[in-house]
């Protein structure tokens, strides 16, 4: 269920989604209110879980997992909780969406290079009972977004 924002909790959102370690004073600064207010807000958030953690940002190439892709899962029916629980053991996952359509699941897949690509999909993805099938779509660009997207676009 949503939780009721107004423009000035959407506004401390978007200014931590830019930099998730924006000091509270400057986070007060830019959404125009005080201290006080951007913290009890900011509190509200987390516990409402609209604000669900803060994480970095890695660049994947410098981080030695250069190559990216999305793999596309057909499972077997009625094995989605089973099938969740191998992702939760696989490292080079970095997300995974259960998707309607013509495939299950949606992998965003990153590894150090086409050697190591093939060896998971091959060798892990494709050996689990509940994979009935795989298509793999090579990342060719990722253009990092800075900050909310334009709202009039």
């Amino acid at each position: 269920m949503a939780v009721r924002l107004d423009d000035i909790d959407r506004s401390i959102i978007d200014l931590l989604r830019a930099d998730g370690r924006m000091s509270i004073r400057a986070v007060a600064e830019r959404a125009h209110i005080s201290r006080a207010n951007a913290y009890s807000r900011l509190e509200r958030l987390r516990n409402q879980g609209v604000i669900r953690g803060f994480t970095a940002v890695v660049d994947p190439e410098k981080y030695g997992t250069a190559l990216s892709a999305y793999v596309s899962v057909r499972i077997e029916q009625h094995s989605w909780e089973r099938f969740r629980c191998y992702l939760r053991d696989i490292p080079e996952v970095d997300h995974a969406a259960l998707v309607s359509g013509d495939v299950d699941l949606l992998l965003l897949v990153r590894v150090t290079d086409a050697a190591a690509l093939r060896t998971f999909v091959l060798e892990r993805l494709q050996r689990i009972p509940e994979v009935k099938s795989t298509q793999t779509m090579f990342i060719l660009d990722e253009p990092h977004l800075e900050g909310p997207l334009p709202r009039d676009a």
